[in-house]
């Protein structure tokens, strides 16, 4: 047998390349192939990114069950399952996050939809449970409802409300005469909540509603460090541009630490696993070793004695193990982004000129090498009154939202089936309405785009679309 030698110099030579090679970070064109699809059907958020062994496809497809199949009420003679409720708003997270893209205001019945849920939160008392609520949750959920509103229950138990939606319409014109009509929500408990069925709210709760976001992107954006989003950071708006970003700092319940938050529309998780978690746990009232309680307050007692999942025959403490909770989010960390394709030049330059790029900054470098263009400095702003929802969350106040991603925005209405809805509870029906909501840091960006001409918005609304 043949031993290679490398007394060679020509040999030796030729390992070193090889060896760089393998070593040299992800190029573009690898990373595109690897994270990009040009899908364009439904499916298109749903695809696998490239390069998975055996094991890690294994892991992607028990994740996407877990993610896709319903949630049944315990006790029940599935213990993979079951664990549903008591009190619960959908039995699957497909339900929220149809297609993994955006969620809608309504249904196809013209109802509310379940992906578009009802938060709660009260102002802090200053006692000591009022501090570790805002320590570890970031704000302090309402006492008798808890910190969202679930429309389901599993039999035996009541269902905590149901959603209401009540508009003022506003009229924006720009400068050149053409109007818009903007949709306000109206903001109390008698327009937004009705059927109350475990009694009064506490009389300074904020409501707030929250539309599921499209799962674009998450395993790219976490590997954007936390050193980059800071570097981004000008809290005293040193540089006087009147941005004044800054980055949440919540706290990670498994690292027992804060974190710099990326996720959610206030930016409050620090990682993909803490935010399946906390849905899987707000939403479907699955405990799990983050959430390990059951989703009930200590005022509704049917809920606290409902039928449990049998966990000793489950060999688990949760409805939701930490192995199948991993499982999901690996899934949701290993899909790919559609791929854009840029073809309006002009828009660019307006998207530049007018002011946007300043908190949709436009990409991140990760360490592999590989650019990601998110459109998002994943930052808090002050976007101003109008959009101010009464509810802080870690460090972001009621006026203060995570600049959200465009990438992909304009392929939404091809996962939903219809157009999307914008902005933290969909009221901006069009990319349009969305900008013309804008105010607080963004204000002067949309008074710049209200005086652009009509040729010249319709340019900035195509490019955004083609992110």
């Amino acid at each position: 047998m043949a031993v290679l030698s490398l007394n060679n110099p020509l040999l030796l030579t030729a390992c070193i390349l090889i060896v760089n090679l393998h070593a040299e970070p992800l190029t573009q064109r690898q990373g595109d192939a690897k994270y990009t699809t040009t899908a364009t059907g439904k499916d298109l958020f749903s695809r696998q990114i490239s390069g998975l062994d055996d094991a890690q496809q294994d892991r992607f497809i028990v994740g996407k069950s877990f993610f896709h199949i319903p949630w049944v009420e315990a006790p029940s003679a599935t213990t993979a399952r079951d664990g549903l409720g008591p009190l619960f708003n959908s039995n699957t997270c497909a339900n929220c996050h149809p297609h993994n893209g955006l969620g809608s205001v309504y249904n196809k019945k013209g109802e509310i939809s379940r992906s578009y849920v009802t938060r709660l939160s009260i102002p802090p008392n200053g006692s000591k449970e009022h501090q570790k609520m805002l320590k570890l949750a970031g704000f302090v959920q309402e006492p008798v409802y808890g910190g969202q509103i679930s429309i389901n229950a599993v039999p035996g138990v009541s269902y905590e409300a149901k959603p209401l939606l009540k508009y003022r319409n506003i009229t924006m014109m720009y400068p050149d005469g053409e109007k818009v009509i903007l949709k306000r929500p109206l903001h109390g408990i008698k327009d937004q909540l009705k059927d109350l069925q475990y009694g009064p709210m506490h009389r300074e709760v904020s409501i707030t509603n929250r539309l599921a976001p499209a799962l674009v992107g998450l395993g790219l954006l976490v590997q954007v460090t936390d050193e980059q989003i800071l570097a981004y950071q000008d809290i005293d708006d040193r540089d006087g541009d009147g941005i004044s970003g800054k980055a949440n700092r919540v706290y990670s319940i498994a690292d027992k630490t804060f974190k710099v938050g990326r996720y959610t529309w206030k930016a409050s998780a620090p990682s993909a696993l803490q935010q399946s978690a906390a849905a899987a746990y707000n939403d479907m009232g699955l405990s799990n070793p983050l959430f390990p309680k059951e989703n009930c307050t200590k005022y509704q007692k049917a809920c606290l004695n409902a039928p449990k999942a049998d966990l000793q025959r489950a060999g688990t403490p949760y409805d939701l193990p930490m192995e199948r909770l991993q499982a999901i989010t690996f899934y949701l960390k290993h899909l790919k982004i559609p791929r854009s394709a840029i073809s309006q030049k002009e828009g660019e330059k307006l998207f530049l000129t007018i002011g946007c790029i300043k908190c949709h900054r436009a990409s991140f470098r990760l360490a592999s090498g590989y650019t990601i263009k998110p459109f998002s400095d994943l930052l808090l702003h002050d976007m101003g009154e109008a959009l101010s929802d009464g509810r802080s969350e870690f460090l972001a106040t009621a006026r203060e939202w995570r600049t959200a991603p465009l990438w992909s925005l304009g392929k939404y209405e091809k996962a939903r089936g219809q157009p999307p809805e914008l902005l933290h509870d969909g009221r901006a029906k069009s990319i349009e309405e969305a900008i013309l909501w804008h105010g607080g840091e963004a204000k002067n960006a949309q008074e710049r785009f209200m005086n652009l001409s009509k040729e010249e918005r319709e340019k900035v609304i195509a490019y955004i679309r083609e992110l």
